[in-house]
């Protein structure tokens, strides 16, 4: 709805969806730097720096999600005034508008930043931690350049219909759920050398 032409009508009538949707969206900034936190105590015995530099990337990643949001919230103020005054074409509320719009892609564009440096941290610790099988981390790390390649073409926007470029963001999505759905029905490789108690 936000990136329809006329967000500046609909942002404040629709607000409790927008809300709404923000605050789902919040679920997932949350679980960012929840699941480098949980992985800590597993990924610093293969290194721990690069393990603390994971979770820092990761809350700087939720911190840009977050900013996009309340970009996003400050629209509903904008589109408030916007119909207030009688719905104006041109003018001030235009320019804000697209500022704060501006604002949101940017800050998209430093969260986009931040994912693609702590995932090549994150798959290079899978990789060589062992504590999934190896095809996943791999995956990864193609999927990585790939989606890479599509940020360097541009982002289609949502109201867009469909474009090749979409394409280029489908492997990391895929690798992400199927890392996922490998958690919960095989768990860690036990065997993995780092998973093994130390003796002393």
């Amino acid at each position: 709805m936000l990136d329809s032409p006329k967000y500046l009508a609909s942002a404040y009538p629709e607000r409790t969806r927008v809300i709404t949707g923000i605050l789902i969206e919040l679920l997932n900034d949350a679980a960012v730097v929840g699941i480098a936190v949980m992985f800590f105590p597993i990924l610093k015995k293969q290194s721990e720096r690069l393990a603390l530099g994971l979770v820092g990337l990761r809350i700087i990643e939720a911190v840009t999600l977050v900013v996009g949001k309340i970009s996003a919230l400050s629209l509903i103020a904008v589109s408030r005034q916007y119909l207030e005054a009688g719905s104006p074409d041109g003018g001030p509320f235009q320019a804000l508008g697209a500022s704060v719009l501006g604002g949101r892609h940017w800050a998209g564009q430093m969260t986009a930043v931040f994912f693609i440096l702590g995932a090549l941290i994150f798959y290079d610790l899978l990789y060589r931690s062992k504590i999934v099988p190896r095809f996943i981390p791999v995956w990864g790390f193609i999927a990585l350049v790939l989606l890479i390649i599509g940020n360097l073409i541009g982002e289609p926007g949502m109201s867009q219909e469909f474009q090749p470029v979409m394409l280029l963001y489908l492997p990391i999505v895929l690798n992400e759920l199927f890392l996922a759905v490998w958690l919960m029905a095989k768990g860690f490789n036990a065997s993995a050398d780092i998973l093994q108690p130390q003796h002393t």
